[in-house]
């Protein structure tokens, strides 16, 4: 076991340090495009230009995605609801059109708070000013941008939590579906919004873009922390890891040109931008430490015991810097690989 978890952090270093390289230089590509920052009470959201036509704002919870055209807005996620005012007035910098739609990638608060605001501060393509004005606000929160998500989405959003649901019905998906895939066309671009069962949550999507060759990951994929597996709300460690091989999938390198930059940018839900070796690589990291974690089961060890045996500790220092992060993954695993 030493031997492994020497090797593994000798190799994850090794990583480290060419994707710390890489990312700087990509980072520092896209930030050359523009940078505005959205000041208030002593914080600040980032906006960064990806691609001629897309956008990612961080700081306002989950990283959010926006893609601008002559259609108007489409929104990945709309952050945390303290912070809807900030992401208005970041999407206002970056352009005069309308939001059209906000999709959502799951139903944490940290993606999903900021629907109502946002969504109130857009507007519907439908018309309500007409003869059958009533009908489209009834269907549209007033003329209110659409919101977009897995039906799973809108349970986890109206269910109870004490005598209220768990957020204002004015958030809520308007357009929630059913089906594993569900493609939209807008702002001359094919947006395809892709479930992920049973992954960080029983609510996840990714959402790509296929002309900008963009992936929002949501939380299936956090650079800040490892994987949190939300066993309550349905999250498992195979449909993680399933999750995170689609991912890799729908990722391309930049090959056979490999001295240049270009290729599909990974956003995450919390953290950096990626691209498909770093997907790799948060992925061989949860397959490793899920064996460490069964092997020490197989060896009849307790929680305790597998904690104290740090299982994760090739990537304590990458991923563990969270209060409470390493902890909580290896519970989640144990109770996972455990439960009958």
């Amino acid at each position: 076991m030493k031997f492994l978890l020497d090797s593994i952090q000798f190799r994850s270093m090794t990583r480290r340090k060419v994707r710390t390289k890489w990312g700087a230089v990509m980072f520092a590509a896209c930030a050359c495009s523009v940078m505005t920052m959205a000041q208030s009470g002593g914080t600040a959201l980032e906006t960064v230009q990806l691609r001629p036509n897309f956008y990612m704002i961080g700081g306002a919870g989950g990283n959010i995605g926006v893609q601008v055209g002559s259609d108007g807005v489409v929104l990945v996620d709309a952050g945390r609801a303290d912070r809807a005012d900030q992401v208005i007035a970041a999407v206002k910098k970056i352009t005069d059109k309308p939001i059209r739609y906000i999709i959502n990638t799951n139903a944490d608060a940290d993606h999903v708070g900021g629907n109502a605001k946002v969504a109130k501060a857009g507007k519907t393509f439908f018309d309500v000013s007409g003869p059958r004005s009533e009908m489209a606000k009834s269907m549209t929160n007033g003329g209110a941008a659409a919101i977009l998500a897995p039906d799973q989405v809108l349970s986890r959003m109206s269910e109870a939590v004490g005598s209220a649901p768990a957020f204002p019905s004015e958030g809520w998906p308007t357009e929630a579906f059913f089906q594993d895939r569900k493609a939209i066309y807008l702002n001359h671009e094919g947006i395809e919004i892709l479930r992920q069962p049973d992954a960080h949550s029983d609510a996840d999507s990714f959402v790509f873009f296929r002309g900008s060759d963009v992936v929002m990951a949501g939380d299936v994929l956090d650079t800040t922390q490892f994987p949190r597996i939300d066993l309550a709300h349905g999250g498992t460690v195979q449909g993680e890891i399933a999750a995170l091989n689609r991912l890799m999938q729908i990722a391309i390198t930049s090959i056979p040109l490999v001295n240049q930059e270009g290729g599909t940018y990974v956003i995450s839900g919390h953290g950096r931008i990626c691209d498909q070796i770093d997907v790799v690589d948060y992925r061989d990291m949860v397959v490793i430490v899920r064996d460490n974690v069964q092997d020490l089961i197989k060896q009849g060890k307790t929680l305790d015991q597998i904690k104290a045996a740090r299982p994760a500790k090739a990537y304590e220092t990458q991923y563990g810097t969270v209060p409470g992060s390493t902890n909580a993954f290896i519970e989640a695993l144990y109770k996972n690989l455990t439960a009958k």
